[in-house]
Formats: structure tokens, sequence, C-alpha cells
């Protein structure tokens, strides 16, 4: 055994292989939440969205988005090196930590994948599939990959020069997501019918679903950025459950006052969003912080998801108002309530800490919202030059699942006795006719 292999502790190796998968599995529970979120007519193009960036982001993170993001720092904390391209010097004795680096370059890249995977819903029934293949590897390598150095790389200015706190993904992960939402959601435009049309989701069951796996792979996603099985992981992991409890009661507040009716679908959304605002702070905070983080979080999310209603840009599936509201609440309100305790070090202004910590998680805040804002523009209005970003008109009418991928996620009995409905657009639509013109 090599001295390397021997500083591997296989009780942290076990809780970060089964963390990674649990993160893994939020894409595809990410899939459902969304997919149940939009119309019947385009179900099977959400969900697809989601499976294609897992392919995408991998490819692109093992070429070179793991050494630029997690590399030796290469330009004065703004990007790392190329010396891990194509995993180039990483074998299964390389250790990071107590954990081998190719189980935290895996771990690290579960990250990715749900954080491109989130911008979709930003302009769900509407955007090319063709574009969103291309947007998705140059986005992670222009966007996610900067951030998550600057948060967590090596020399990374947010983490070693401003000295602000994210613990698993704040800024990298929600602000990133919920700003390049925004600015794709610019460049596409709104949907047809937007704030005119009833546009409800047309599965709250499958949304249930998505949120229920989402918050299962959530305590993978906190609890294993403790890169390890111990006091701080366990610490993390309460945090969470806690955050997304109130999350969820606060957004059911809001619905019981407002409009008289507690909805599953506030539910499933308040729980996301309370273990939004709680993933940068869960390693920060106490547990009564993370409990009134979690509210925060619910109570403003869900007033915040109205917006684009009185500001004119249509977050198809909120993105920005439970994502990018989300994450900056979790994000600066470390700033107030971090305590020593978790922090080893760093406090908030409710603990002693005064303003310092506060400022620095609003610069932060400031700069990654408005890098990621500025360079998912800028790709969106290239790919739409080049290619279109957004589908056609007749395509988002008649809906993207016939239209771009030949297939429907159910069967309506158009057909006739419980007939399947074939998955060839050429020939499904004759024979809806043909059956049509018999009755």
């Amino acid at each position: 055994m090599t001295l390397a292999a021997a500083s591997v502790d296989t009780g942290d190796t076990a809780w970060l292989l089964a963390a990674t998968a649990l993160v893994l599995l939020m894409t595809p529970g990410l899939a459902l939440f969304y997919g149940g979120m939009v119309r019947a007519k385009s179900v099977l193009n959400m969900l697809l969205m989601s499976f294609v960036s897992i392919a995408l982001v991998t490819v692109v993170w093992l070429a070179c988005g793991y050494s630029l993001a997690f590399g030796d720092d290469a330009a004065g904390g703004l990007i790392g090196g190329l010396e891990h391209a194509g995993m180039a010097g990483l074998g299964p004795d390389s250790v990071q930590g107590t954990v081998p680096t190719l189980l935290f370059a895996t771990f690290q890249l579960t990250f990715a994948v749900i954080t491109a995977a989130l911008v979709s819903g930003a302009v769900a029934d509407r955007a090319k599939f063709g574009a969103w293949v291309v947007f998705v590897p140059v986005w992670a390598l222009l966007v996610y990959v900067p951030v998550a150095h600057w948060t967590w790389g090596p020399g990374g200015w947010v983490l070693e020069h401003l000295g602000a706190l994210d613990f698993a993904g704040g800024l990298p992960v929600e602000i990133t997501s919920g700003a390049s939402g925004l600015a794709l959601c610019l460049v596409l435009g709104p949907r047809l019918g937007f704030k005119k049309d009833a546009m409800r989701p047309h599965n709250l069951p499958m949304v249930v679903l998505g949120a229920g796996l989402l918050w299962f792979g959530w305590f993978g996603f906190n609890a294993g950025s403790a890169l390890g099985a111990n006091g701080l992981a366990a610490a993390v992991f309460l945090n969470t459950l806690a955050a997304g409890c109130t999350g969820l009661l606060g957004w059911l507040f809001v619905e019981q006052r407002r409009d008289g009716h507690p909805t599953t679908l506030g539910a499933a959304s308040g729980a996301v969003a309370g273990l939004v605002a709680i993933t940068p702070s869960c390693g920060s905070v106490s547990l009564l912080g993370a409990l009134v983080i979690g509210l925060a979080a619910g109570v403003v999310c869900s007033y915040a998801v109205a917006w684009k209603f009185r500001f004119d840009y249509d977050d198809s599936l909120d993105v920005v108002g439970v994502h990018l509201v989300g994450g900056v609440i979790g994000t600066l309100l470390i700033g107030v309530l971090a305590t020593a305790t978790m922090t080893g070090g760093a406090e908030g202004l409710l603990h002693g800490g005064g303003l310092a910590q506060l400022g620095k998680q609003a610069v932060a805040i400031v700069v990654v919202a408005a890098y990621a804002f500025l360079v998912t523009y800028g790709i969106g209005k290239v790919i739409d030059k080049v290619m279109g970003f957004r589908a056609s008109e007749e395509q988002e009418h008649k809906g993207l699942d016939l239209t771009v991928h030949a297939e429907s996620a159910y069967d309506h009995g158009v057909l006739g006795h419980g007939a399947p409905v074939t998955s060839s657009l050429a020939t499904s639509v004759p024979a809806a006719q043909k059956v049509k013109k018999q009755a």
C-alpha cells in the first residue's frame, strides 16, 4: 500500500460515495419536478433537457472543467490551470483530504450537472433542443466553472481573498443558475399566451415526487460537502432537514393568508426554497439559524415568483423566484446568523461579528450574479443569432414533444380503444385523422 493510499479514510470515502449518488439522483428528481410543472404537450422535452445535461456536463467536466475549477490557481483567483485536463495525474492513489481525488472530482461533477439543468426551467416550453445542447457545455465552461473556482478552488478570490462563506453552493449553484435563467428569459422572450393563457402544472403528483427526490438528494448535496463522515456532516444534515420544513410551512402560510388555499405545488416549492437558502449557510449557522433561513425563504420566495408578471420576464418554472432569490437570502444571512461554533472563526452580525462578514457576502452575491447574467446573456445571444434559440410558433403551439421528439408522454385516447400512441409523428397524425373520419 502506498503512503497516499494509506491516508484515505474508508468511512469518509463510503459517505462521499453515497453522497455523490444522492446528488446525481437530484437531476432526475429535478426532471420530474420540472416535468410535472409544464403542460402535457412538452413534458418529455422538459425531462430530456435535464437528462441530456448529465451527459453534456460530464464530458466537459472530465475534459477540462474539473481542472479549471479545482486545479491550482492560474490567474489571480479567477480560474485554475489545465494540469488535470482529461483527469491527467489523478490515479486511484491520488488523495484529496481523506478521500480519493477521483471521488472528489465526481462529487463536484454532480453539482455542475444539476446547476446546468436548473437553468432549463426558466425557458421551458419554448427553447430549441438543439440550441440547448450547444448552450449547456459552453455555459458550464464559461459560467459554472469559473464561479466554482472563485468559491471553492485553490486560491479562488471569493474564498481566499474576499473571505465570503459558501458551504455547499449558494453562489456557484443557486445564484448562478437563477441569474443565468433570468438572462435566457430575456433572450428568448415570453411564451405564447404569457399573462393571458392558463399555464398550470399538468401533473402535480409528479411535481411532489420530484420535490421529494430533490429533498432526499439534498442531504448528499449539503452534508456531503463536509467531505467526511463526521460531526459537521451531521449538523449540516439536520440544518438541511430543518430549513426544508420551515420553507414548506412558510410558503403554505402565505398561500393560506393571501389566497385562502394551501396547495401541493406551494408545499413542494416552499420545501425547495428552504433547501435552496440553506445550501450556502448549512455549515455556518446553528439549528435555530437554519429554521429562520428556511422560513424566510419560504415566505419571500412565495411572493418573488409573482415578480415575473410585474416585470414582464417569463421565468416559466420560477428559477429566478426560487433559486436566485432563495440563494441570495441564504448567502446574505450568513453575514447575520453565522456562528463560530460552525465556522470555526467567522461570526455574523447577531453573534458579535459586526458588519464585516455581511459586507463580504453582499459583494460576492453582486459580483457572481452580475457575471453569470452578463456572460449567459452573451452566450444566449450568440446562439440565437447563429442557429436560433427559440422554437418556432408552430412547435410551441403544438408542443415540443411531438414536433421535436416525435413522442407523446400520454395516451389520451386519441386513437380510440386504448390503442397506444405511436412514437412516429409522421404516422400518428394521419392515424388520428383517420379515426376522426371514421367516427
